[in-house]
């Protein structure tokens, strides 16, 4: 077996197909390419920690969330690259793109679901596609690394309220009093309650990643085309600066402010 084999480098490098003359399409084209096999291995991994969690193996946890952390740094970079394309060259093939947009990525929906962003009408968005909508439905409907990470609390001793342990995962997250207790404790005692400790970290180091992720995504969009509505029909930049107000662990983020 060859390098190129293994990898299909065959089918992976034939796959950057312009549909517009324009240069600069092949780096719009491979950006976007690239953030999917990205956001691919973070699904991997984050797939694993949650299970890891679940299993009370939070030292194998910890790496895969390190791990995650190391490839967002990789995705935020990317939009260096992309920074580089101007409004003029965009504006050569955008009409190429028809409807086609970064906001109807499934994998990035999948990387909300699995850190706790759920809302129904994601999935609206992908009934035509049978096969795709029971791949998004069933992450949809399995619980989040911070519903996990909460039954950890539960594990540790700590008295978490029963309506947020027995609540329905596909179902929006609301900050709970019992929870942020919890983690405060958790903080206040570090070396009693070490493991918890360094997942809190890990989900706030990926958090912080994410939004930083989202930052550059907006500044990027706003310096190509300005405030002009997407591709697919979003309001674009106005939608970016919104979603910079979501916090997916709020309690850990809350405690900051009380300790």
């Amino acid at each position: 077996m060859t390098y190129g084999e293994y990898l299909k480098l065959e089918n992976i490098l034939s796959n950057q197909n312009r549909l517009s003359d324009h240069h600069d399409e092949m780096l719009f084209i491979i950006i976007h390419q690239v953030s999917e096999l990205w956001m691919k291995l973070i699904l991997h991994e984050m797939t694993s920690a949650i299970e890891s969690i679940k299993n009370d193996d939070l030292s194998t946890a910890f790496k895969r969330l390190a791990r995650v952390s190391r490839i967002q740094s990789q995705i935020i970079q990317s939009w260096d690259v992309l920074s580089t394309l101007t409004p003029s060259e965009y504006v050569e093939f955008r009409d190429s793109l028809g409807q086609a947009s970064g906001f109807q990525s499934y994998q990035y929906r999948m990387v909300e679901f699995a850190l706790g962003y759920k809302t129904n009408h994601i999935l609206k968005i992908y009934e035509k596609d049978q096969e795709l909508y029971n791949i998004l439905k069933k992450a949809f409907e399995a619980p989040s690394i911070y519903d996990v990470s909460i039954r950890a609390l539960a594990k540790a001793g700590f008295q978490i309220n029963p309506d947020v342990l027995n609540r329905d995962v596909s179902t929006p997250y609301v900050e709970d009093d019992t929870v942020r207790k919890a983690w405060i404790e958790v903080y206040r005692n570090v070396d009693r309650y070490w493991d918890l400790y360094e997942l809190a970290e890990k989900l706030v180091d990926i958090e912080d990643s994410l939004q930083q992720w989202r930052f550059r995504h907006m500044k990027t969009v706003e310096r190509i085309i300005g405030f002009k509505v997407g591709t697919g029909g979003s309001s674009g930049v106005k939608y970016l600066k919104k979603v910079l107000d979501h916090r997916f662990f709020p309690e850990l983020w809350d405690i900051r402010t009380e300790l």
